[in-house]
């Protein structure tokens, strides 16, 4: 029997997962062209327009944030590794752009009626025990404006590797390594990394638990943290379909 309380990882183990080694092969895994693409995507799932003023959580370095920047919008991004923040703004100076990137917790947000929208994206939401993962949604749907809209990205969880579990998804750079150790537990609906980077000679470890909620569990989330009308998407934007790889959700508050 699973218990989802194995699950939860307190926030310093997630600080060190996102830190150094995940900036040294983030290129990797997500090149340029992809970035560029998914920002474009972004723009038109949330209507974004000149001037429209947007809020990401869970920015990491800042590979989306600054390109929106880049088109025009008023970007706020906040996450929880110094790290991360320091290349996004390294970056956001090297493009000549202005984002005010902010150090926090999403479950605690110090905005109110600020945002025209706001998004989560490559599968940042869901990493905390059940009721912390409403209180993001509550705390992003405090954050809009009325009629502000929210933006979710995360894995189809009808596509986890139920048959071969677990797996073994490796990236390199040089003589460096990052092996993502990934199993999925099918009664709680959560997908586990352990993350083993061979770098410099030294070896790490961290890990992160990621919780895949379905379309109806974002509806009724959603609705009770006061959007209206919720949407779904596959990969991108496109169709929605079981066996795709992303589910996208869009809910107007």
């Amino acid at each position: 029997m699973s218990d989802e309380s194995h699950n939860e990882f307190p926030l310093s183990d997630l600080e060190l997962h996102f830190s150094d080694d995940y900036l040294y092969f983030g290129d990797l895994v997500n090149p340029p062209e992809r970035s560029d693409r998914e920002a474009g995507a972004i723009w038109e799932l949330l209507s974004l327009k000149q001037g429209s003023s947007v809020l990401e959580l869970g920015c990491g370095y800042g590979r989306i944030a600054n390109r929106l920047a880049e088109k025009g919008a008023r970007v706020t991004g906040l996450d929880i590794s110094p790290t991360l923040l320091k290349k996004a703004e390294s970056d956001a100076a090297e493009r000549r752009v202005d984002v005010d990137y902010v150090l926090g917790d999403m479950r605690s947000l110090p905005w109110r009626d600020r945002f025209d929208a706001a998004f989560l994206w490559y599968s940042t939401f869901g990493y905390f025990n059940e009721a912390d993962n409403e209180r993001v949604l509550h705390e992003a749907a405090s954050s809009l404006k009325k009629g502000g809209r929210l933006l979710i990205d995360q894995h189809n969880r009808f596509v986890p590797p139920h048959d071969r579990s677990p797996t073994c998804e490796i990236v390199q750079r040089n003589d460096d390594l990052r092996i993502d150790i990934l199993n999925y537990d099918g009664l709680i609906d959560r997908g586990n990394c352990e993350r083993i980077v061979v770098r410099n000679g030294c070896v790490r470890r961290t890990r992160r638990s990621t919780r895949y909620y379905g379309f109806s569990e974002y509806g009724r989330m959603l609705r009770s943290a006061g959007f209206e009308t919720v949407e779904a998407y596959g990969q991108e934007g496109g169709e929605f379909t079981s066996c795709g790889p992303r589910l996208v959700v869009v809910a107007y508050k």
